[in-house]
């Protein structure tokens, strides 16, 4: 992970501490292209945390945009999971 990342990751464990008392609910958005498994490797890394996850194709089909609430033990949790996801090809986090 480069320095800047890694300082994003920072500031926003830091501000989801100051906002939030844990565990607490959070909602995951990301925007995937619908080829390929893409859609289903997010679900993947959200299995068995008892999330809520919604999607919605683009008009175009070309994308496929996730919602995932979850209720997540702390601000860790949290930048773990952007982690994971972000090796997923085409993802971006909103």
């Amino acid at each position: 992970m480069d320095k800047k990342t890694e300082e994003f990751y920072d500031r926003l464990k830091v501000e989801l501490d100051m906002s939030n008392t844990w565990p607490a609910e959070y909602l995951f958005k990301f925007i995937v292209p619908t080829e390929s498994d893409n859609v289903e490797r997010v679900e993947l890394a959200f299995d068995c945390m008892g999330s809520v996850i919604k999607t919605t194709k683009s008009k175009t089909g070309k994308f496929t945009s996730i919602s995932v609430d979850v209720t997540v033990k702390n601000s860790q949790e949290i930048v773990d999971k952007y982690l994971e996801v972000s090796t997923i090809k085409g993802i971006i986090s909103l």
